[in-house]
């Protein structure tokens, strides 16, 4: 089975992206329809992943920026069924190095998957960083 990565908004399968991040996302069960429909209009950038025989998204990820030097990615996933084929790193790596943002300040909020994101020079916080965690979820 091949896979190709797409950074095309217009290509991301909504529904698909919805259906995850409702049922399977631990950080993301609480959004409405209607706050990931608004999160995927303002993406600074989207990269997916697809099935090449079938184009079904297998895998996904979202960031939002400045367009200048900061840049958070958020929702990164790829389907149970098709882990283990390289696509997160793959995913990641389309997002972060081959777009228009490799030389910029990268956060994100994660509880798992630490090896993969330390791979694209991730680290824990450092003294300047203050985090205001979410309220009311």
């Amino acid at each position: 089975m091949t896979f190709e990565l797409d950074d095309d908004p217009a290509r991301v399968d909504r529904d698909a992206v919805w259906q995850w991040l409702s049922t399977s996302a631990y950080w993301a069960r609480w959004r409405t329809r209607a706050d990931v429909e608004a999160q995927l209009d303002s993406a600074w950038r989207v990269v997916g992943a697809y099935r090449v025989d079938t184009g079904e998204l297998v895998g996904f990820a979202r960031a939002v920026s400045d367009g200048v030097s900061f840049a958070y990615l958020a929702d990164v996933f790829v389907l149970d069924a098709y882990r283990g084929n390289g696509l997160g790193t793959r995913i990641v790596s389309r997002m972060i190095d081959e777009g228009p943002g490799p030389h910029f300040r990268w956060t994100l909020f994660t509880s798992d998957a630490h090896g993969l994101y330390r791979r694209f020079g991730f680290a824990e916080p450092d003294r300047t960083a203050l985090v205001r965690p979410a309220t009311g979820v």
